[in-house]
Order: C-alpha cells, then sequence, then structure tokens
C-alpha cells in the first residue's frame, strides 16, 4: 500500500506540473483519500461529443499500478463502450491489457480515444452499438449528441 501511495502522490504532482499541457483533461484528486480521484475530461472534436464535458469517477485499488483503477462515467454519455446506467468502461486497459506504465492520466487519454472510435463489437450499450453494427451512423451521431447536449453541455448563466 505504501508503494501505491508514492506512486500516487507523484502521479499528483505530475498532473499539477501538466495542467496547461493538457487543457482537454482535469484530473483531481480527493482532499481526504488519495485512492479516489475524479476526472473532467472534454468530448473529442469532429465527435459527437464535441463541446461536452464529462465526468470520471476512479477509484483506485492499493494494489496500483499492479492494478487497474476502476473508472466509470458520472456523466450520462451514449457509447457502445459504456453501460448507460453504471458508466461502466468497457476497455481492455482497464481490465486484461492493463500495464503499471500507464497512469492515470494517460487512461483519461485512453477513454478521449475511445470516445472517437467506439468499439461496436464489444457493446455495453447494445441499442448504441447495434446502431453502428448496422450502419445506421446518423442515428448513432444523433442520439449521442442529443445525450451530449443533455448531460454534458456546459451550463450557461
Amino acid at each position: 500500500m505504501q508503494a501505491s501511495r508514492a506512486r500516487l502522490f507523484k502521479e499528483y504532482k505530475e498532473v499539477q506540473r501538466e495542467k496547461a499541457v493538457d487543457p482537454d483533461i482535469q484530473l483531481v484528486c480527493d482532499d481526504s483519500n488519495i485512492f479516489k480521484w475524479t476526472a473532467l475530461i472534454k468530448g473529442p472534436t469532429e465527435t459527437p461529443y464535441e463541446g461536452g464535458v464529462f465526468q470520471l469517477a476512479f477509484s483506485v485499488p492499493e494494489q496500483y499500478p499492479l492494478q487497474p483503477p476502476q473508472v466509470r462515467f458520472l456523466t450520462k454519455i451514449f457509447h457502445p463502450n459504456v453501460h448507460f446506467k453504471t458508466g461502466e468502461i468497457c476497455l481492455d486497459i482497464l481490465k486484461n491489457a492493463w500495464s503499471p506504465a500507464w497512469t492515470l492520466q494517460s487512461v483519461c487519454r485512453a477513454i478521449i480515444a475511445l470516445m472517437a472510435h467506439p468499439e461496436p463489437d464489444s457493446p455495453l450499450n447494445c441499442d448504441s452499438g447495434n446502431l453502428l453494427r448496422s450502419g445506421d451512423i446518423r442515428g448513432f451521431q444523433s442520439m449521442a449528441r442529443m445525450y451530449t447536449r443533455l448531460a454534458a453541455s456546459p451550463k450557461k448563466g
């Protein structure tokens, strides 16, 4: 557990240093628990998620970085690889392809890449996956855009 704390503290310092370097990711550690983090990620450009800001919750195990963090969307998102109700993310690096070389910041980058390049063949959201698999790109994009506007658009005023 001491090694995981040291690693997370190091990542925390890097996040503070890199804030201006990666404006699409805002990673924040819980004040009272270094094993709980949240992130705000911007929807990738030229996707139905563009203009949206999505909140992620990280639960980091005490065996980190030997085990991956649990990450889920807190913001509703219409995406084939994200469970609509729970926010669970189907991404290989969060399961069997995890490596201790990954950081919480690089996990956020991988999730943004997944948003831009969905994998409809391993869906957690079957409605979304079926639209893409059947070739209804317009239907998928309009649903994804609608949920982005409803759930992930910054409030004005």
